[in-house]
């Protein structure tokens, strides 16, 4: 029993020679095909893949100003503000507005009666002044912060001034930004 049949030799060197690979001349077309050549529909998909990465980076790469922006320049916590001088004839009027570097907005010669509503950073308080013009008169200033009341002031003759101020409540409040 100590050695093998030669017809279990020559079965098992048989199949060893029979095993085929993709590379062996005996392997089938289909098989060998597969291994040479890529399959057409995975090199469809993988371009489709690259080409979506390529659009959304050059899309980001086009777009991304805007975040750029939006970034450097953080928007502030604004609170409603209303400004409004009543009188007749003109003046000149200062006041704070939306400007987040604190510079006033001027409005020169104003035909009286005048309002507006405007969005003021919250941190910088709001304030109008009025200079009457040499024909002098009489013109009030009214500042009301999120619809209330603040302050109101009287110009009158030449050259007449008021100024109306107000604080803007803590950030914890109701503002926009």
């Amino acid at each position: 029993m100590g050695e093998e049949k030669p017809s279990v030799r020559a079965a098992a060197k048989k199949l060893e020679s029979s095993e085929e690979t993709p590379e062996s001349p005996n392997a089938p077309e289909s098989a060998r095909s597969w291994f040479r050549r890529p399959d057409r529909a995975g090199l469809l998909i993988a371009g489709a893949v690259l080409a979506a990465c390529g659009g959304l980076v050059l899309y980001g790469v086009l777009d991304g100003g805007d975040d750029d922006k939006r970034s450097a320049h953080p928007q502030t916590p604004t609170a409603p503000v209303t400004y409004e001088v009543t009188g007749t004839g003109t003046a000149d009027l200062t006041f704070q507005a939306r400007s987040e570097s604190g510079k006033a907005t001027v409005v020169r010669g104003a035909h009286l009666p005048w309002r507006t509503s405007v969005d003021v950073p919250v941190g910088h308080d709001p304030v109008i002044s009025i200079v009457l013009g040499e024909d002098g008169g009489t013109a009030r200033c009214a500042l009301a912060i999120r619809g209330r009341h603040v302050q109101s002031a009287t110009a009158s003759g030449s050259f007449g001034r008021a100024t109306c101020s107000g604080a803007l409540p803590s950030a914890g409040g109701e503002t926009r930004g």
